[in-house]
């Protein structure tokens, strides 16, 4: 072999490593970060000389004045990545690198980096039966190759007690956990919410009672038959894309008539055979004094002080084995990213799983509608003022403008230092120019004009989603309960201006308003309220042809939420001796608590109905902890299958815990409440993703919170830069709003892969999410150990 010679040069992470370590004492290196090798057996006049630092352009120079005096043919620049001199490597720089940065890959050789970096990733690991017990659920399924345990550093704690705390704090711990956890399990199987399968077979080990293998909300995960049948497809069978809806989306089958009665009792509708309501079908659900009791048992659990200091030693434990995991594992999870080829943050799906419909477009985007249509529509009758009718240029006239004087600044939409605590300052942004009249000519569903420009810039919204092909949102609309055919003139706005696209779904919003409508005179009780809300959805589904406007509506609706300023004062807490709603008629607001249980009771009588009828179900997402008392997340943990916020949690660490331990769903929102309730640099996102927790970045109110064209992305691009996300920590964000987003499940076959709903590695195909199995192995393996600390004390789980 020739003195000097060049040779490839290709990189690998866990190669420089191992030799970094065995060679640390014998290698230098100079201030310009080229790698020097010293020999021991070298003279010390000889280590000086090789020590002395030397710039790359000089390296670089000294190797061709060599090879031109030993008359060899000198190679291009553009080729050499490193050199041997007596048999050391001395790498060289690319020309046409900076004087600063030595280019360790030419351009010649990604390719071949890719390659192998592939096969590091893919290959067969000699552990994958360590873990698989733990992978799969009590259905048989065989791994394929894909769902091999990947190899990374990980973190364990080794000794007999391994909780940090004395063995009968964490007996005494562990039972009130699985109590908790225990609770929320019934709450979900009884309203046909998801409940995380991992969870669930640590439970089912340690009670007697049966609990069911098939997945309860059809439309969120797969059952066992499911698995058996389709999982076996290898994830290239699934396009990324899933199908578009190229069909009339309103076309759908009409069940027939049951001919059932529907009645409500104590607050909650029951359904009967007859429509005399006589034989009660005697559908399952939670009664108010046993709510009551469960509500009292876990604030009696978040006030525990062993239970407290277990469950926030856990929680920091949490925080700190994923600092470890990170410095450990980063270069390793950015690896596997760049082997995949296309997939990046941008060409990935993301949910805005927290948007209001009425503000879900830029404050420019709305200047730009108004200014359109008052061009082209000025002489269209907009509205009623005073037995006079009023065309749109009537209304600007009387505010005396003109589309010239139109700017964003008068718009004055947007949310500023004032807003800062002050919920109603920020309801007043909805009015455009401070004029209800505005707001309710452009951004309501119900108005002279029945939503007409409403869902002209709803529809320009979801053109803008459709465009950017991998961004989806979950749109917001309201019921207030007033009437009893809001919910009929909503669905005709829908279908009437064919506001539909494959990029949205929606969600209900019930705001908490009936001591205004009392104040008002507009009812009687709050039995009214709940009347209004829920005996439409009831008819329909018992007779969809005599709602059929309803019914093809209720197909892309996914579920329910309440909303209002969660700092009003209340009292947070009731007895089972509370009024019902037919005797709650003085004029003070039920307390949040009393909203939630009716909102989840009445719900979970319709989805039992529904289910049995063969239609989609419904789940409860409520806006909850974001300010207020804590109780608010109590009602959370038990009746949500998601919550919008949790801001409060960072104060409750037994509750945060829970949530980990259930995985429940948290759609969060910094930007909104930057100008509301929490400082962008305290928001403690940062730290419930480090923990574990499932959580999203949603944009709430883009109208009043954003400047750009794609909210969703400028929420991303700021918390990146504040919080300093990794690109993983990106995707595993933009992934899980996927998860717990309520698009059906067949579109989620396609946007995560066909074995998402699969435990651990088994349910991530990184070609889709971008996720690295590294990041879904560790965060499987850290529940399992949790899990596994708490349930050992009463029963082993497998």
């Amino acid at each position: 072999m020739d003195e000097y010679q060049t040779k490839s040069f290709s990189f690998d992470v866990d190669t420089v490593m191992e030799q970094s370590a065995k060679k640390f004492k014998a290698d230098k290196m100079s201030v310009r970060g080229v790698l020097i090798r010293i020999d021991s057996t070298d003279s010390l006049c000889d280590q000086a000389e090789m020590i002395s630092p030397k710039s790359p352009n000089i390296l670089k120079s000294e190797y061709f004045d060599t090879v031109r005096t030993r008359g060899e043919t000198s190679p291009s620049p553009m080729t050499i990545s490193s050199t041997t001199i007596d048999g050391d490597a001395l790498m060289l720089p690319n020309e046409i690198s900076a004087p600063y940065e030595v280019s360790q890959f030419p351009i010649e050789q990604i390719e071949r980096k890719l390659q192998i970096q592939r096969q590091l990733n893919y290959k067969a690991m000699e552990d994958k039966q360590s873990l698989a017990a733990e992978v799969h659920s009590d259905d048989d399924i065989n791994l394929d190759e894909h769902e091999l345990v990947p190899h990374f550093q990980r973190v364990s704690i080794s000794g007999e007690d391994t909780s940090g705390v004395p063995l009968e704090d964490l007996e005494r711990a562990s039972k009130l956990v699985i109590q908790a956890l225990e609770l929320r399990e019934r709450y979900m199987s009884a309203s046909n919410q998801s409940f995380p399968a991992t969870t669930a077979r640590f439970l089912k080990s340690v009670h007697e009672k049966t609990m069911s293998d098939e997945v309860q909300h059809e439309d969120k995960r797969t059952t066992a038959e499911e698995y058996r049948n389709t999982n076996r497809r290898r994830p290239k069978d699934y396009s990324v894309h899933a199908p578009s809806n190229i069909h009339d989306p309103w076309n759908i089958e009409f069940p027939p008539n049951l001919g059932y009665g529907i009645k409500s009792v104590n607050g909650v509708f029951n359904v009967f055979k007859d429509e005399e309501c006589t034989e009660n079908v005697n559908y399952p659900y939670c009664k108010l004094d046993t709510f009551v009791a469960d509500m009292q048992t876990m604030c009696a659990m978040i006030a525990d002080g062993p239970l407290k200091s277990f469950c926030y030693r856990r929680l920091s434990y949490l925080n700190s084995k994923f600092q470890l995991h990170v410095l450990l594992n980063e270069l390793r999870e950015l690896a596997s990213q760049k082997a995949v080829p296309h997939r990046d943050f941008y060409n990935i799906r993301k949910v805005d799983t927290h948007i209001h419909a009425a503000s879900c477009m830029n404050q420019k985007h709305l200047l730009r509608f108004i200014k359109k249509t008052l061009k082209n529509n000025a002489d269209e009758v907009v509205t009623i003022s005073k037995g006079k009718a009023m065309t749109l240029a009537d209304v600007f006239k009387s505010m005396s403008l003109t589309t010239y004087d139109l700017t964003v600044d008068m718009l004055d939409v947007h949310a500023d230092r004032n807003t800062f605590h002050r919920f109603d300052k920020f309801n007043a942004k909805y009015n455009p120019i401070g004029e209800s009249r505005l707001r309710e000519v452009f951004l309501k569903t119900d108005n002279y004009l029945n939503g007409k420009y409403f869902a002209e810039i709803i529809k320009e919204v979801a053109a803008d989603f459709e465009e950017s092909k991998y961004q989806n949102a979950e749109l917001r609309l309201s019921i207030y309960g007033k009437t009893r055919d809001e919910w009929t003139k909503l669905a005709k706005w829908a279908i009437d201006g064919n506001v539909y696209s494959d990029n949205i779904r929606w969600l209900i919003q019930i705001p908490r308003l009936y001591d205004i409508f009392k104040t008002n005179h507009l009812m009687e009780s709050f039995q009214e309220t709940l009347d209004n809300i829920f005996l439409p959805l009831f008819e329909a589904t018992n007779d969809p042809e005599k709602h059929p406007e309803l019914h093809k509506f209720l197909q892309y609706v996914i579920g329910f939420d309440s909303v209002d300023d969660e700092s009003k004062p209340e009292n947070p807490l009731f007895d089972k001796d509370v009024d019902t709603p037919e005797n709650w008629k003085n004029e003070d607001n039920p307390p949040y608590a009393y909203y939630i249980y009716y909102t989840f009771a009445n719900m979970t009588v319709l989805n039992n109905f529904r289910k049995e009828r063969g239609l989609n179900t419904f789940v409860l997402r409520p806006h909850c902890g974001e300010a207020g008392p804590v109780q608010h997340l109590v009602c959370g943990f038990l009746m949500s299958e998601n919550i919008s916020h949790g801001l409060l949690l960072r104060k409750v660490p037994v509750l945060q815990y829970l949530y980990y331990l259930s995985q429940i769903g948290i759609a969060m929102s910094p930007l909104s409440n930057n100008s509301l309730f929490l400082n962008y640099h305290r928001n403690p996102l940062p730290e419930y993703l480090a923990r574990g927790l499932c959580v999203s970045l949603s944009t709430d109110d883009p109208l009043q919170f954003h400047f750009t064209k794609e909210p969703l992305m400028e929420e991303y691009s700021i918390a990146a830069q504040v919080w300093k996300l990794s690109s993983c920590d990106m995707c595993e964000l933009a992934r899980n709003s996927v998860v717990m987003s309520g698009f059906p499940h067949k579109m989620k076959h396609h946007w995560l892969g066909p074995n998402y709903t699969r435990e651990g590695v088994a349910g991530n195909d990184i070609s889709r999410t971008n996720v690295p199995d590294i990041r879904v192995s560790y965060r499987y393996e850290t529940l399992i150990d949790e899990l596994s600390n708490i349930f050992n004390k009463c029963g082993k789980p497998h």
